[in-house]
Formats: structure tokens, C-alpha cells, sequence
């Protein structure tokens, strides 16, 4: 019998597979198509300090082995997923889930994550600084090791939970970030957001989001996450979830031995809602294919 279990900052989890944030709303719109108990958590829809629209359309764009997504973090703020989507999730979901935070400046990533940590339900807090789509905060919290370092240790004041601090793969080296975090008091590491990029209208030769970048996610992220995985595995003590065009559970183990503890499934969820059930699933017979008797025990097993 093959053990799927693993941990995360201290907190037990049946299974590493962790649908990513965006991907799979507030958990219980998925919850029509199959049992989400079956996850090892989720992690909810990105949310603010205050209601966001998010960017104008047309702000997603297929691709070649993947997808460019600019959606700018549409949400209806902190104290509505409080009052109404915790609720309806607590219902259909049994586990602690992990709350994705943004903001747009320190105090707004202070008052929502303090909000958010006295719930519950809420396991882990994932602080976005990370996100390529939205202008005046996001990824350029996360390009800075001084400014990641900073909103770090602000939000670790405030709050108790563990602090896992997403990051980006849009910098020189990915692993001076997650030092400064780690230094700063993060509990763990999520890597990577999505890649920035674009496509152009042949025919109106104009970008074809309007907002002209979006984040790449898909498959043809993984060889990057993987990296970057694996660099900051060797960088830094605290536990990495991995994350980047992750799709089968060959994959998973894959994130694993490059240095993940867990693994978030993104895009995936997409085009597939059955996408993590399915990984899970698929877990056990691919571990006894690869002689794997307990998950735990291959995190970093490439290095």
C-alpha cells in the first residue's frame, strides 16, 4: 500500500495535489462535477482588500502548449468571500483550505491577510506577490528582493497561520527572492506564477488581450517551474510548492523530486474540471511504477 500523504508547514495533507488559485474559484463550483475532499487542499480565487472587476476583455488567449490569461485578479473582495464564499465552501469542503492574498500595497496585503487569518477554515495564507497582470501592485512586490522581504515580514505580524509566499519566474534569479522571504519569516515558498507574454492579431496587428501582456500557464510552463523548483530547493529550508504546467501525475512526482512538497494544478483545471481528481487518482499506480512507497519521502530526491 503506498502512503500519498504529505506535509505542509506543519499541517497534514492526504495527498500533495492542490488545485492553484484562479483555477478553481471558491471550491464549491467544482464540488458539482465531484467530491473535492478527495484534494489535498485547494488554494481559493486570488482575493483583495477590496472588490476588483478585473482587466477589460478579451483577456484570455490560447497558445501553443498552454494559454495566456489577464484577468487582474477580479474578486469581490475580502469581506464578501468572509460573509458568502466561506460559508458555501465550508459546507461542501471539510478540510482546511489555503487563502490566495493580493494587494496593492503593504497595508492592503496586511488587512486582508489579517482578515482572512483569524478564519477558520483557512490553513495556510499564499501571499501573491507574483502576478503579472494587474499595474501598480502584484509582480512588483515580487521582482524586489527588499520589497518581497518587506510585505513578508508585514504580514507575519499579523498573523498566525503559515505564510507561503508565491513568487515569480519574471526575474534574473528566482532564488535571491526566496532568500530575502525566507529571511523575512516566510513559513514556505509557492513557485512559479505564470511566465509574461503575448500574442498578436495577424489581421487587426494589434496584441490580442487588451490589457497587450497576460501570464503563460500550460504545459509549456513545466521545464521553467521545474527549474526554478529545483534552484530554490537548494537555496532555502523552507518547504516549496511547486506549481507550472502541471497536468498528470507523472508530472507531480516530477515537481516532487525537484524539491515540492506539494504541487499546485493550474491550467489543467481549465480544461479539464475532472483534471485533479483524475492525478489523484492516478497517483498510486504511478508510484508503484516507479517504486515509490511513501510521497513524503521524495521531495528534492533529483538533487
Amino acid at each position: 500500500m503506498v502512503d500519498l500523504s504529505v506535509e505542509l508547514c506543519g499541517l497534514r495533507l492526504d495527498n500533495p495535489v492542490i488545485p492553484a488559485s484562479g483555477t478553481f474559484g471558491f471550491g464549491y463550483e467544482f464540488a458539482e462535477w465531484y467530491d473535492i475532499n478527495c484534494l489535498g487542499t485547494f488554494s481559493f480565487k486570488g482575493t483583495t482588500r477590496a472588490p476588483r472587476f478585473g482587466n477589460p476583455t478579451p483577456r484570455i488567449a490560447e497558445t501553443p502548449g498552454g494559454m495566456l490569461n489577464a484577468v487582474g485578479l477580479q474578486n469581490p473582495g475580502v469581506e464578501q468571500v468572509i460573509a458568502q464564499e466561506l460559508p458555501k465552501l465550508k459546507a461542501c469542503f471539510h478540510k482546511s483550505v489555503m487563502a490566495n492574498i493580493s494587494g496593492f500595497s503593504i497595508p492592503e496585503y496586511v488587512e486582508t491577510a489579517r482578515m482572512l487569518d483569524a478564519e477558520p477554515q483557512v490553513g495556510w495564507l499564499e501571499i501573491n506577490v507574483s502576478c503579472p497582470n494587474v499595474h501598480g501592485g502584484g509582480m512588483s512586490f515580487g521582482t524586489d528582493p527588499a520589497c518581497a522581504a518587506e510585505v513578508t515580514r508585514a504580514v507575519k505580524r499579523v498573523t498566525k497561520k503559515p505564510v507561503l509566499i508565491k513568487l515569480t519566474p519574471n526575474v534574473t534569479d528566482i532564488t535571491e527572492i526566496a532568500k530575502a522571504c525566507e529571511a523575512a519569516g516566510a513559513d514556505g515558498l509557492s513557485l512559479i506564477n505564470t511566465l509574461l507574454g503575448m500574442r498578436i492579431d495577424l489581421r487587426t496587428r494589434k496584441p490580442v488581450l487588451a490589457n497587450r501582456t497576460g501570464g503563460l500557464s500550460g504545459p509549456a510552463v513545466l521545464p521553467v517551474a521545474l527549474r526554478c523548483v529545483y534552484q530554490v530547493y537548494e537555496a532555502v529550508r523552507i518547504p516549496i510548492v511547486g506549481m507550472g504546467g502541471v497536468s498528470t501525475a507523472q508530472d507531480v512526482i516530477e515537481m516532487m523530486l525537484a524539491g515540492a512538497a506539494a504541487v499546485e494544478v493550474g491550467a489543467a483545471n481549465l480544461t479539464d474540471p475532472l483534471a485533479c481528481k483524475k492525478i489523484i487518482d492516478e497517483l498510486p499506480q504511478t508510484m508503484e511504477q516507479y517504486g515509490i512507497i511513501s510521497l513524503k519521502e521524495i521531495t528534492g530526491g533529483a538533487h
